[in-house]
């Protein structure tokens, strides 16, 4: 099966009485235009973005017909948290995880990160106490700038997409 596009998302679509076949993705692999991986229920899927990555979220829908659902599950992992005492240490906190160019997500007014150990030293000698827990990362923060389209609506990946992609459907 071929995904071009997510369609939805749990919250919003309506399921009917339909099953939910889950597709688990690792937080990295949410980013990604390119997949072949197969569902919780042995559905081979390939997804191929064309345009930029879709950036998939939790129970965001790929497929759907009158019998199932294809929808994300995130798989939890081990990740720092940080809780900033103030706007500096938010600031010094972003300012190291992004000069490493690490990746960071945002929850409940906390600072969550994938799990390495020379990061979570680094924290600790700064003088934080990072907690690990396991736990989905989502809401990642943008911290690179993105393609993006100017008058004639596409961006410059967009069209490069489309040159090195027509055909190959």
């Amino acid at each position: 099966m071929l995904i071009k596009e997510k369609i939805g998302n749990l919250a919003t679509l309506a399921v009917d009485g339909r099953s939910i076949d889950h597709l688990s993705l690792e937080w990295y692999e949410c980013n990604k235009r390119i997949l072949h991986k197969k569902t919780n229920n042995g559905r081979e899927l390939s997804i191929k973005f064309l345009k930029e990555a879709q950036c998939l979220q939790q129970d965001d829908v790929l497929y759907a017909d009158d019998e199932f659902v294809i929808a994300i599950e995130i798989i939890p992992c081990e990740v720092m948290v940080i809780k900033p005492g103030s706007m500096y240490e938010m600031a010094f906190v972003c300012y190291e995880i992004g000069n490493k160019h690490l990746p960071l997500f945002y929850e409940q007014e906390e600072l969550l990160m994938p799990y390495e150990a020379p990061t979570y030293r680094m924290l600790q000698a700064a003088g934080f106490t990072p907690e690990l827990k396991i736990k989905k990362l989502q809401n990642q923060l943008k911290t690179s700038v993105a393609a993006h389209a100017h008058a004639g609506g596409e961006s410059l990946f967009s069209r490069i997409m489309k040159l090195t992609t027509s055909g190959n459907d």
